[in-house]
């Protein structure tokens, strides 16, 4: 004998009603009155949805029918505590990690991605985005037609979903709930002459929205702008947003790095400025000039890499901050005979002295084997040397093998 009845009636059931009646009957009226398809039941959704996690935990089961819901919020003896769990974390976790519905409270987002160079990355800038997007029927006001006319759907009852039976292995059925394809999950019908004559009984137009969108300086390449509440509108449910992805070109010049903060540049330079010197003027991403200078006597070496403070990109929200350019400088060497041999020992005076190798002091100049350079194309090389290699290898296959001779 229980002493409540209440999540029972709340449920539609009988006090000795099984897991299984409890099962169907919370399906059922939890589809019927989710916020979804009835935004003025949310109180009675909340109301299912905590019967049913009492009356679904055998432990609470049994605080409940011998203590009623006092007991349960009191937490009893033995029964949990007496705080109740989100209706929608329930109705989540009943239909297996989260419903259509629930999914779809709000509208569907719109993404568009838009090009940008680097100079609009450092500069910020605004561009003018047309977008197309659902907006609700102001003639019918999202009902699809007039005031009255919309009918409960007979094949799902008004819950948007049907249930049907689908028979696993003889003896083991399972249970499948699907948006209903009468109504569209909408529960209700529209006869076609009470169809709103603008939007076609659709609920919503197509119309074009013109976006300005502001790209701030040191935004970065995958970075999202959101216009929120801007995407798709359908009745019932919260608009969705438009996102605009930035997608930034490649700059013939500076390459971004990875923090977002450094800009980095190649530079090359001839070998006598390398040695002596050199004024490079190089043009910045907002159309300044900038004087490289090395002064002489400052030696610059072939893959050296210097930085100029302040010169990179802005930071985001911190625009008068800014991070390093970087320079990554090669040096060319002239032309092989660019000097005839008298003009080469006038040279050699100004370079620092060469450093002889050393020789062991009993071995005479003709015991050494002298050695030309030539030029040396190392990838044609590895080339060739697998080609013989899969040569040979081809070859060996052709003849089976090794043999063991068998007597």
């Amino acid at each position: 004998m229980v002493k409540e009845t209440g999540f029972y009636d709340t449920l539609g059931v009988r006090p000795n009603a099984t897991p299984d009646e409890l099962k169907r009957a919370y399906r059922k009226l939890a589809l019927k009155y989710h916020p979804d398809k009835n935004p003025t039941e949310g109180e009675k959704f909340k109301q299912i949805s905590q019967a049913y996690e009492v009356l679904s935990d055998a432990k609470k089961r049994e605080l409940y029918d011998h203590g009623g819901e006092k007991a349960i919020k009191e937490g009893g003896t033995g029964g949990g505590g007496g705080s109740f769990a989100s209706p929608m974390d329930i109705f989540d976790l009943f239909f297996g990690g989260g419903s259509r519905m629930h999914r779809e409270r709000k509208g569907k987002n719109i993404f568009h991605q838009i090009t940008v160079s680097l100079e609009e990355l450092y500069n910020g800038a605004t561009r003018r985005l047309a977008v197309q997007k659902n907006t609700i029927c102001e003639r019918c006001e999202g009902r699809g037609s007039r005031k009255g006319a919309a009918q409960m759907c007979v094949s799902c009852h008004g819950t948007g979903m049907q249930v049907r039976m689908h028979q696993l292995i003889p003896g083991m059925v399972q249970q499948l709930s699907t948006v209903c394809h009468s109504c569209q999950g909408q529960g209700r019908r529209i006869n076609a002459k009470d169809r709103c004559k603008a939007c076609g009984g659709r609920k919503v137009l197509r119309q074009k929205k013109i976006l300005e969108v502001h790209i701030d300086k040191g935004m970065r390449d995958g970075q999202k702008i959101v216009f929120h509440g801007e995407g798709d509108q359908e009745p019932g449910l919260e608009p969705g947003d438009i996102i605009i992805v930035l997608d930034q070109q490649e700059h013939p010049h500076f390459t971004r790095l990875a923090n977002g903060e450094d800009l980095i540049m190649s530079m090359e330079l001839q070998l006598v400025e390398a040695l002596c010197g050199f004024k490079k003027p190089v043009q910045t991403l907002d159309n300044r000039t900038l004087l490289i200078t090395s002064h002489p006597g400052e030696l610059i070496k072939p893959g050296d890499t210097k930085c100029i403070m302040n010169e990179g990109m802005p930071m985001y929200r911190r625009p008068f901050e800014k991070g390093h350019l970087i320079i990554n400088f090669s040096v060319v060497f002239p032309q092989a005979n660019f000097l005839p041999n008298h003009k080469l020992k006038e040279l050699e005076r100004y370079l620092p002295e060469k450093m002889d190798a050393e020789q062991p002091d009993s071995m005479d100049d003709d015991l050494y084997i002298y050695a030309d350079l030539e030029d040396c194309d190392l990838e044609n090389r590895k080339r060739r040397n697998q080609q013989y290699y899969y040569m040979k290898r081809d070859d060996y296959a052709s003849t089976g093998g090794v043999q063991c001779q068998t007597s």
